[in-house]
């Protein structure tokens, strides 16, 4: 504002606006914080190119931080501490056996998924696809954890929501995988009885607080803390490492299904 010599008045006039949502849009009282309201106040100012990019960037991500405030006691129990876990997390290493990891979905992958999850009633869905897709602001922290994901083939071949849902999930795999602080490993199916083939599980682990397993089920999640379930677990890890691709292997593989079955004809599991 000061840059482009403008007073909130003029700035709001020029808007449509009160001076009062210019007022509390700049100190960061507005809530929520509309993008096109940021949009349109950034253009005002002449903000362009890299530099409004950037701003427009933070406005979604405070939007979905306060989101998150407002609605995260409406949430399950386990997923409320899980997220918490998450923010404080050092380190995660997280395996799925027939999805993608929630932490790697899609918005419209993930509706895909929870909608057809029968204990989550009809008006939850859009608030339990919101808060998974808030979770994900852990990989734009300036403080991060480091992120180690297993995924078995099968979860990259099922066709969840369509051909264009998946190929832009698979296409999202590619991109978060060129990021330093993220591996993604793919189980082969080739490989065959693999450790972990019944469960989904996470390892949590923190600076300064004692590492956490988070073993997901249907109705519920099931949090660990005890020296013998941290050290079962951390060997079941193990051993899939020694069964995964590397991650080279891993990004062909994913590369090769997207063009193979998500390239073409349409597969929609809703058919």
């Amino acid at each position: 504002m000061e840059v482009a010599h403008l007073s909130g008045k003029v700035a709001a006039l020029r808007l449509g606006w009160s001076e009062t949502k210019v007022s509390r849009l700049l100190t960061g009282r507005q809530a929520p914080v509309k993008e096109a309201d940021v949009a349109s106040l950034l253009t005002l100012c002449g903000v362009k190119g890299e530099e409004k990019d950037r701003l427009l960037a933070l406005a979604r991500e405070y939007d979905q931080r306060n989101w998150l405030q407002q609605h995260i006691s409406s949430l399950p129990e386990q997923l409320r501490t899980l997220i918490q876990h998450e923010n404080q997390a050092t380190r995660l290493t997280d395996f799925e056996l027939i999805r993608i990891p929630g932490l790697l979905q899609t918005r419209d992958y993930a509706r895909a998924l929870i909608e057809r999850v029968v204990t989550v009633p009809p008006k939850e869905v859009e608030s339990r696809v919101e808060a998974r897709m808030t979770r994900q602001l852990l990989f734009s922290q300036d403080r991060h954890p480091d992120f180690i994901f297993f995924v078995h083939e099968v979860a990259l071949r099922q066709p969840v929501g369509g051909r264009e849902v998946m190929s832009a999930q698979l296409h999202q795999l590619l991109q978060l995988s060129v990021r330093r602080y993220i591996t993604i490993r793919v189980i082969p199916v080739s490989y065959g009885a693999f450790p972990a083939i019944d469960s989904s599980c996470r390892l949590v682990e923190f600076d300064e607080l004692k590492p956490v397993v988070y073993v997901e089920q249907q109705t519920a999640g099931s949090f660990f803390e005890d020296a013998a379930a941290v050290a079962a677990y951390r060997k079941i890890f193990g051993a899939l490492a020694d069964c995964s691709l590397s991650e080279g292997e891993s990004g062909d593989l994913i590369a090769g299904l997207a063009v193979e079955l998500y390239g073409g004809e349409d597969h929609d599991d809703r058919t």
